[in-house]
C-alpha cells in the first residue's frame, strides 16, 4: 500500500524546525543558578561582579533568540538591541527591535547596527554583553567603512549573491567593508565582558563566518577579500576597489586579530546548528516507519547539480540500502549562479532539478526547505519534487526545463503546487534536504 509521502514529508521538516528552535536553544544554552550563570556548559560568570547586562543580536532567528535570553535572564537584561528580517521581529521588554531588508541591505539595517555600535561602545568592564547572532546578520546590520556607501555596498553584495559565491567567500568581502563584523563588534564593546551565543546556519560551524564574526577574530585579509572578488568577476565601485587596495597596501587596518585585547574578555558558542534539525527530523521519521539514514551534513555546489545528485541518490536508494521505506537526510547550503531573470531560491532550484530527473517516477519525493522559512526573494520556504510535478507545471502551459534555464523556479513550481511556505520560524540553521522513498517504479 502507498505510503502518505508528502503528509510524512511534512510532518519531518516540522520536527527538523522544531529541534533547531532558536528560543529553546538559547534557553538550554544559559542557566542561573543563585549569582551563577552558566553559558553553553562551558563558562560561569559570577552575575554580583556584573552591573549591567547588554543584549545585542542580528540575524533571522534574533528576535526568538532575544526571547530564550529573556526566559532565563528575565530583568537581569537592563537593555537591549537586535536587527532581524521584516516579519521575523517580536515585541520584547526593555529591547529595540528593528527590522530590516534581506538579503541586500537597506537604511533600516544601517540603523540597527549603528545602535548595536552604540550599545556596545557603552558597556563598561563591569558590564555583560550577551551578543545573539543567527544567520542573515551580515545583510541586516549594513555599517558601511567611510568612504563607501549603503548603495555601493548593496552593489557588490547582490553581484557576489548572483555570481554563485559561497558565503564563506560572500563573508571575507563583507567583514572588510563594515564597521561591525570581522571583529569590530568586540572591539566597539572592550573592556566589557562579552559572551556570543550563535545559531549556525554555515557548512562546519565557523564563528569567523557566522553574521560575519562581529565578535570573533577575523582570519581573513583584504588580499582575500580582492581575491574573493576577482576570482568571482565582480566588477566594484572605485570606492570600494580604492578602500580594499589600501588596506591590502597597509594603508588600513585589517580587521581585528586572534591576538588583539578585544577578545581577552570576549567568549563564543555555537547553540543550535544544521546537525539538530537533521537529528530531529530523523527520529520523527523512525516513528513513522521508515529506516532514516542521514547522508552528509555539508553538501554544498550549485543549486541545480545538487538536485540532480539527490534525484540519482532517490532511485537508487533502496538497492544501496537494501531497505525500504527509506527516510534519507543531508544538510548543508547550495549557491545559484543567476544567469536568467526569474524568480525562486536555491531551495526551489534544487527542487526544480531533482523534478525533471523524477519525472514519471512513482514512489519517491523529495523536499528541500531553507530553515528560516524564506528561499530567496521569495514567500516560500522550499518546494517537494516528484515524478509528477514537471506534468503538473505543463498542464498550467509552463516548461520545467526553460524555468530552470531562467532561474524562475517559483512561478514553476507554484503551477505545480509544490512550494512549501512555512512563514517565519524563529530558527536559521542548514538548508534541510529529505527524500522519502516507498517504492521505485519508473
Amino acid at each position: 500500500m502507498s505510503r502518505p509521502l508528502r503528509e510524512h514529508a511534512l510532518a519531518i521538516l516540522r520536527a527538523a524546525l522544531a529541534a533547531a528552535d532558536a528560543r529553546a536553544a538559547v534557553v538550554r544554552a544559559l542557566r542561573v543558578d543563585g549569582v551563577r550563570l552558566t553559558v553553553a556548559g562551558a563558562e560561569t560568570i559570577d552575575l554580583s561582579s556584573i552591573d549591567r547586562v547588554l543584549l545585542i543580536g542580528a540575524g533571522k532567528a534574533a528576535a526568538a533568540m532575544a526571547a530564550g535570553a529573556l526566559d532565563v535572564l528575565g530583568d537581569r537584561i537592563a537593555e537591549g538591541t537586535i536587527t532581524t528580517k521584516d516579519g521575523h521581529g517580536a515585541d520584547l521588554p526593555r529591547i529595540e527591535v528593528w527590522e530590516a531588508a534581506h538579503p541586500v541591505p537597506d537604511t533600516r539595517g544601517m540603523a540597527g547596527a549603528s545602535d548595536a555600535l552604540r550599545l556596545a561602545r557603552a558597556a563598561g568592564p563591569r558590564d555583560l554583553v550577551l551578543c545573539l547572532l543567527s544567520g542573515g546578520a551580515s545583510a541586516l546590520w549594513p555599517a558601511p567603512v567611510p568612504g563607501v556607501s549603503l548603495t555601493q555596498l548593496r552593489e557588490v553584495t547582490d553581484a557576489l549573491l548572483r555570481s554563485g559565491a559561497t558565503i564563506h567567500e560572500i563573508n571575507t568581502v563583507r567583514k572588510h567593508l563594515s564597521r561591525i563584523g570581522g571583529g569590530w563588534l568586540a572591539r566597539a564593546a572592550a573592556p566589557a565582558r562579552v559572551v556570543t551565543l550563535a545559531i549556525s546556519d554555515v557548512v562546519g560551524g565557523a564563528l569567523d563566518v557566522i553574521a560575519s564574526g562581529p565578535t570573533v577574530p577575523d582570519p581573513t585579509t583584504y588580499a582575500d577579500a580582492l581575491e574573493v572578488l576577482r576570482d568571482r568577476g565582480i566588477h566594484l565601485p572605485p570606492a570600494i576597489l580604492a578602500h580594499l587596495q589600501a588596506g591590502d597596501d597597509g594603508e588600513r587596518d585589517e580587521t581585528p586579530k586572534p591576538y588583539d585585547a578585544a577578545f581577552e574578555r570576549a567568549t563564543a558558542h555555537v547553540v543550535a546548528g544544521g546537525r539538530d534539525a537533521l537529528a530531529g527530523a530523523a527520529r520523527v521519521a523512525e516513528r513513522l516507519g521508515y529506516v532514516a539514514r542521514i547522508v552528509a551534513e555539508d553538501v554544498e555546489g550549485e543549486a541545480r547539480s545538487v538536485g540532480e545528485q539527490v534525484a540519482q541518490l532517490a532511485m537508487t536508494a533502496v538497492g544501496e540500502y537494501a531497505e525500504a521505506p527509506l527516510a534519507l537526510l543531508l544538510g548543508g547550503e547550495t549557491t545559484v549562479t543567476v544567469l536568467g531573470s526569474g524568480r525562486g531560491g536555491r531551495n526551489q532550484e534544487l527542487a526544480l532539478a531533482a523534478a525533471i530527473e523524477l519525472e514519471g517516477v512513482d514512489g519517491v519525493l523529495a523536499a528541500s526547505i531553507g530553515t528560516d522559512g524564506t528561499d530567496g526573494p521569495t514567500d516560500a520556504a522550499g518546494a517537494f519534487a516528484d515524478g509528477g510535478t514537471v506534468a503538473r507545471g505543463h498542464a498550467a502551459g509552463l516548461d520545467a526545463r526553460d524555468a530552470l534555464r531562467r532561474n524562475d523556479a517559483y512561478p514553476f513550481l507554484r503551477a505545480a503546487g509544490d512550494l512549501i511556505v512555512t512563514g517565519p520560524t524563529g530558527t536559521h540553521v542548514n538548508d534541510v534536504v529529505l527524500v522519502l522513498v516507498d517504492a521505485v517504479r519508473g
